[in-house]
């Protein structure tokens, strides 16, 4: 089951349905997409606190693994409220640019954390504490994709400063399993800032196909487990250029 990405719009007609099959599988489920764009969020009517897919099961694990004592995250990109309901009794700031994407997530997800500020991801972090967070998680999208603020070397400066000094960013990011160059400058712009990075990806059909990738870096080196990460499998980056700011 490949799992897409919760897109952060903030004009886009919204559609919420139930249905007995999903991805191949039949079951109870009820889903969340944007028109005319692939499932955003599932919840199993049946096992509500199942976390159905891939990705948000190994950034758990990325999370769990890192630091299984961490306190404090800050959460760009809402959903349905996936990670953050898991880890109800964490101290979760979510930031959230479309407010129909949490009434739903309240009205037909139930999701009860009252922890979601409005507004875009980046600002809203500048607003953030200092060396405030164990993690920063990203997990933004629109329908081009990741939106090009989030993957600059002056938004990873400003992720650091937020994170304490054993703090780690997670990021989901839609990429293709072959010489992505967006994929490969992501990473080069991230390892300006920070010592240590580690890249995960779903495996995919053929090169062209796009697949979750998940990215994560740290001041220090970074555990994970294998067996726990959901299907995916570590992958290097190739060199690419440095994001700016524009």
């Amino acid at each position: 089951m490949h799992a897409p990405s919760h897109p952060n719009h903030d004009s886009q007609d919204i559609e919420v349905y139930d249905t007995t099959e999903l991805y191949g599988e039949t079951g109870r489920f009820r889903v969340l997409q944007f028109s005319g764009e692939a499932v955003q969020g599932a919840l199993d009517l049946d096992h509500p606190r199942r976390v159905i897919f891939e990705y948000p099961r190994a950034m758990i694990h990325l999370m769990e693994a890192g630091n299984p004592h961490f306190e404090r995250v800050f959460l760009i990109g809402h959903g349905i409220g996936t990670i953050a309901g898991y880890f109800a009794e964490k101290h979760f700031t979510v930031a959230e640019v479309n407010a129909k994407v949490v009434e739903y997530s309240r009205t037909r997800f139930g999701y009860m954390q009252d922890n979601i500020l409005i507004g875009d991801g980046r600002s809203l972090l500048e607003a953030a504490p200092e060396r405030g967070h164990d993690y920063i998680l990203l997990d933004a999208f629109t329908a081009a994709g990741t939106p090009p603020h989030f993957t600059t070397l002056e938004f990873f400066r400003l992720t650091r400063a937020k994170l304490n000094g054993h703090g780690q960013i997670i990021m989901n990011l839609m990429g293709r399993s072959g010489n992505d160059r967006f994929i490969s400058a992501i990473h080069t712009t991230l390892r300006e800032v920070y010592p240590y990075t580690r890249t995960f990806a779903l495996p995919a059909e053929g090169t062209a196909d796009l697949r979750n990738i998940l990215m994560t870096a740290s001041a220090r080196p970074i555990a994970y487990q294998s067996r726990h990460m959901a299907g995916f499998s570590e992958i290097t980056p190739g060199i690419g250029h440095v994001i700016r700011d524009r």
